[in-house]
């Protein structure tokens, strides 16, 4: 059985014309690296909000179809009881931080839980140091950079190490050098220690070369899915207007001029300059 398996999803916002999302069906895999992309308002952030229940129990509205996370049906048990499958990092992390400090707004969580003290102190410092902040942990997390206090909103998550993490466009206040950095640590949680990881994000150039499973969507529906080599070199991608890396397009283009460089489609600056060296045959 799939983690997280939707079924003909349909969502509509209280007082909406139409629905965020419509028809929907997918289903992700236990250990997936999940990108959800699409054009602005094509309902990524809404379908996030279904993963961990806060659509339809917080947000209200009216909802048809199935979700079911972990084997759990999202639309029969709350917020609070998916908190232990779910992770959510918003996109703007002042919404998630509150504490006087920071190791505080990442043990909340913790405290929530009963968890000991003991076990809580590693937990939290281990998500700090996993997200590069624990130099900062004292300090208040309203003292801080936008960029800083978006590491402080991903580590509260990864303390509760929770089985699937949802970032929605997480390194927003970040420069892509930063953004990397996060981009790298999610990446590593996902290989080394299996957490199923759905990231929604625009910058495809920083995050394409991550994911094994890309999900496309516009206009409230899923148009594809699948091995994102063959989604972002598809035409029907670059007419829906996804930024679709700079790597893959140039590769496209080579093509065109006749040049060799092999049939997988690259996702980032490193293959393609590998596909290059082997096709001139200094490799």
């Amino acid at each position: 059985m799939a983690l997280i398996e939707i079924k003909n999803l349909t969502y509509t916002y209280p007082g909406a014309s139409k629905p965020s999302i419509h028809d929907v069906t997918l289903k992700i895999e236990k250990g997936e690296f999940v990108l959800i992309t699409g054009p602005s308002g094509c309902g990524k952030t809404t379908l996030c909000r279904c993963f961990n229940g806060l659509v339809p129990h917080f947000y209200q509205g009216e909802v048809k179809g199935e979700v079911t996370v972990a084997g759990i049906n999202t639309l029969e048990h709350h917020t609070y009881e998916m908190a232990k499958h779910v992770g959510l990092v918003f996109q703007n992390p002042e919404n998630q931080l509150f504490a006087l400090s920071i190791e505080k707004d990442v043990a909340f969580g913790l405290e929530n839980v009963g968890t000991k003290r003991e076990e809580m102190r590693k937990k939290v410092d281990w998500a700090l140091n996993q997200t590069g902040i624990y130099d900062i942990r004292e300090r208040s997390p309203h003292e801080i950079s936008g960029g800083q206090q978006q590491r402080v909103a991903i580590a509260s998550v990864l303390a509760m190490e929770p089985d699937i993490i949802v970032l929605d466009e997480p390194t927003s206040f970040l420069d892509p050098l930063s953004a990397e950095k996060i981009f790298e640590v999610i990446y590593r949680l996902n290989k080394e220690q299996g957490i199923t990881v759905i990231l929604v994000e625009h910058r495809l150039d920083l995050t394409a070369k991550y994911t094994n499973h890309l999900i496309l969507m516009d206009q409230g529906t899923v148009r594809c899915e699948g091995d994102p080599r063959d989604i972002l070199n598809s035409e029907e991608t670059r007419l829906i207007g996804v930024g679709i890396p700079k790597a893959t397009l140039l590769y496209q283009m080579l093509k065109k001029e006749g040049f060799n460089l092999g049939d997988q489609t690259p996702l980032s600056s490193e293959e393609l300059a590998d596909q290059i060296l082997e096709a001139l045959g200094q490799k």
